[in-house]
C-alpha cells in the first residue's frame, strides 16, 4: 500500500457510505450481501465483512437476526439548549432550557447516598471516602428518552438540610442554583466540559441506541466561592441530538 492509499475495507466502506447519502441505498433498503460486496469490488470476504463492520460502527446500517443488514433511518438532529442559569418560576434548567424549542420535558429519577471514590472526589475537592448524594435522572421529550444524567452533592454541605434529596422537600426539581440558596450558599460559576465516547451498554439500552453509537458527555459543576458543590454527567445521544450554547458577553 502507498502513502495515502486507503485499506480496501474503508474504500468499500467509503463507496457504500456514498451510496447511502446519496440515496441510491435508501433507509430500510437491505444492504448488498457480503458474498455481493465481495463479487461487486473484487475483494475478499474478510474486506467485505469489516466493511460492513465499519458502516455499523458509523450507526449508518444495523444487522436484523435472520434477515441481513439494513439501512438505518438517519434522524434529524434536534438542539440541546445550554445557555446557563435563568432565575425563573418552574425551577428546573431543563425545563427552562427545552421551553424555548417547546419540548414537553419530563424526568425520573433516583437518590442514594454512597461514596464519593477517587474520580468524583476529585471533581468535588473531597476525600474519596466522603459521603454524596448520588442521583440518576432519565429525561425525556414527548416519552422519548432524550439524556441521561447522573449528579453528586457532597453530604458535608447538603446533609441533614431541606435540599438534602434533589427531586424531594419544599424546593424538590428546582434546581442547584435555587436549591442552595435555600441553605444560604450563593452558586456563582459553573464550569462544562463536552466530550464524546462509545456509549455503554446501558446507557444505549436507556436512550435507544444501538452498540457502537457515539454519545456526547457535559462534565458539568457548579461552584461557590470556588468550593464545588455539585458535579454532573449529562449523557445525550450524538445521533440524534446537537449540544448548542448561547451565553452572553461579559
Amino acid at each position: 500500500m502507498t502513502f495515502g492509499e486507503q485499506p480496501a475495507y474503508l474504500r468499500v466502506a467509503g463507496d457504500l457510505r456514498r451510496k447511502i447519502a446519496n440515496g441510491s441505498l435508501p433507509p430500510r433498503t437491505r444492504l448488498p450481501s457480503q458474498a455481493r460486496i465481495r463479487e461487486e469490488y473484487g475483494v475478499s470476504d474478510t474486506v467485505a465483512l469489516e466493511a460492513r463492520k465499519v458502516l455499523m460502527a458509523e450507526g449508518l446500517v444495523e444487522g436484523r437476526s435472520g434477515s441481513g443488514t439494513y439501512v438505518r433511518e438517519q434522524p434529524v438532529p434536534r438542539r440541546i439548549a445550554r445557555s446557563g442559569f435563568r432565575l425563573a418560576s418552574g425551577g428546573s434548567p431543563f425545563r427552562q432550557e427545552q421551553a424555548a424549542d417547546g419540548a414537553r420535558g419530563t424526568w425520573e429519577s433516583s437518590s442514594e447516598q454512597t461514596d464519593a471514590g477517587t474520580v468524583i472526589a476529585a471533581r468535588l475537592g473531597i476525600g474519596p471516602d466522603e459521603r454524596v448524594m448520588r442521583t440518576r435522572y432519565v429525561f425525556r421529550d414527548a416519552g422519548e428518552a432524550m439524556m441521561l444524567s447522573t449528579s453528586w452533592e457532597p453530604l458535608a454541605i447538603t446533609g441533614r438540610t431541606p435540599v438534602m434529596l434533589p427531586e424531594e422537600g419544599p424546593l424538590g426539581g428546582c434546581g442547584v442554583v435555587e436549591r442552595m440558596g435555600a441553605i444560604d450558599i450563593v452558586v456563582d460559576n459553573v464550569a462544562e466540559e463536552v466530550s464524546a465516547r462509545p456509549g455503554l451498554a446501558e446507557e444505549l439500552q436507556a436512550l435507544g441506541g444501538v452498540p457502537g453509537h457515539v454519545v456526547m458527555v457535559i462534565q458539568r459543576t457548579y461552584y461557590a466561592s470556588g468550593r464545588a458543590v455539585e458535579t454532573a454527567d449529562v449523557v445525550v445521544p450524538a445521533d440524534r441530538y446537537r449540544i448548542s450554547y448561547h451565553l452572553p458577553v461579559r
